[in-house]
């Protein structure tokens, strides 16, 4: 048993940059090992006691009492899975119809259909051209609340700009009745500056309630870019609130200030790709990459800002300090909660379900950690964190479907979209 569980952990660390043959072949062995592999991951850490996890990249310490490692809150869930599609190229988000179907879509620049029968359509016509480099590609994709009546559906992706430019832009089309193509498509945002860079996209749409939306946006994974999420005049590092149409609300924390972009709502994130609504109380939570270290989870409120490049809890990838190891600044918001090793995540979503007795936790994917975490509140403080150690592959997005049950997908070559149940 000790020789499977090794076999299968190599698999799923083995780089994507290894020999095709010997990638494929180690991925399908981690699948048939996947069982006998669980038996040796780590015990989930007994209530009381902090969550187990590897050990951290500094020695800063945290602003308050329950910032991170918070204690472990254990439901006892056992969590059984369904594949229900696979042969998807880097499945970035999934989108629920009304009809039980789900729009997927893929980083290279295709969205499919795909049915209740777990059967994929052809790519749907209509997308636009993406920049599908690095991070870059068709990213988050969201149906409008009206769309019984409109069909309306919205996603970001990497526009191609002039050379190599490029930026995370908002678009919209119409989705045919027979869902074969998207009409009337039109971009109704674009981040601001371009930048020629292949990674720190974000991005995620929620809808506010309101007629209008939040996205988040990526710093752009460069030195010079990054300075810019503490720079109002530009989009880089932000979040932003528009209106359906790309107008901007009449209520955004900016408008009319001078030198400053309307759209902006909150500045100094590094790469937001989770994002929702509290189902209480309808404030803005998002969840983004910190660098080596420093996950942050943020009650994400209208003109604050969350810090970044100027204080973080996190190293450089190269080593090193950033900004000499500042985690506190006045002025600027300290994170919910941060996570240091990182959990690598990729979406978050309040549930709202009763399959899973998780009603109002935040639920994670988790990507080089192949996990699902659940973290708990209590009020705008975390309470409680929980770790599911899947082993499925890379978890770029999370959603619950109205029965309840969960469904993921997996950010690698061969993605595949999986349901998750509890047992029994």
């Amino acid at each position: 048993m000790a020789l499977l569980c090794v076999i299968a952990f190599q698999a799923a660390y083995l780089p994507q940059n290894s020999p095709r043959k010997v990638y494929s072949f180690m991925r399908m062995l981690l699948v048939v090992l996947l069982a006998a592999a669980a038996a040796c991951s780590a015990p989930s850490a007994a209530d009381g006691e902090p969550v187990r996890q590897g050990a951290p990249n500094t020695d800063y310490q945290p602003a308050f009492e329950g910032q991170t490692r918070a204690l472990a809150q254990n439901t006892n869930v056992t969590i059984e899975h369904e594949v229900i599609a696979s042969g998807l190229d880097h499945p970035w988000a999934i989108a629920f119809l009304p009809d039980g179907a789900m729009l997927v879509t893929e980083r290279a620049g295709r969205m499919r259909v795909l049915g209740r029968d777990g059967a994929l359509s052809a790519p749907v016509a209509g997308v636009p051209a993406v920049d599908a480099r690095g991070q870059g590609g068709l990213l988050d994709v969201v149906v409008s609340p009206n769309f019984a009546t409109d069909r309306l559906v919205f996603w970001t992706f990497s526009e191609p700009l002039e050379g190599e430019a490029n930026a995370t832009s908002v678009a919209r089309g119409r989705l045919s009745a027979d869902g074969a193509r998207l009409e009337d498509v039109q971009v109704i945002f674009r981040q601001h500056p371009g930048w020629a860079s292949r990674g720190h996209f974000g991005s995620r749409i929620v809808f506010d309630g309101t007629g209008a939306m939040f996205v988040a946006l990526g710093d752009r994974q460069q030195n010079e870019p990054r300075e810019l999420a503490q720079d109002n005049s530009t989009h880089i590092g932000k979040v932003v609130r528009i209106n359906i149409d790309g107008s901007v609300p009449a209520d955004n924390p900016f408008v009319g200030q001078a030198g400053v972009r309307p759209e902006i709502w909150s500045s100094g994130h590094r790469n937001i790709q989770g994002a929702d609504l509290h189902p209480e109380t309808g404030a803005l939570w998002t969840l983004e990459h910190g660098p080596r270290g420093g996950d942050e989870l943020n009650l994400t409120l209208p003109g604050r800002n969350y810090g970044w490049p100027v204080i973080s809890y996190g190293i450089e990838y190269r080593g090193g300090a950033i900004n000499a190891g500042i985690t506190q600044q006045e002025g600027m918001e300290q994170p919910n909660y941060y996570w240091d090793p990182v959990i690598a995540p990729g979406d978050m979503e309040f549930y709202r379900g009763d399959l899973f007795p998780w009603r109002g936790d935040i639920l994670i994917a988790g990507l080089d950690t192949q996990s699902l975490v659940r973290v708990r509140l209590d009020g705008d403080r975390v309470a409680g964190e929980e770790r599911f150690e899947l082993r499925l592959g890379r978890i770029r997005d999370v959603a619950a479907a109205p029965d309840g049950a969960l469904w993921i997908v997996t950010d690698e070559d061969d993605g595949r979209v999986i349901r998750l149940t509890p047992r029994g």
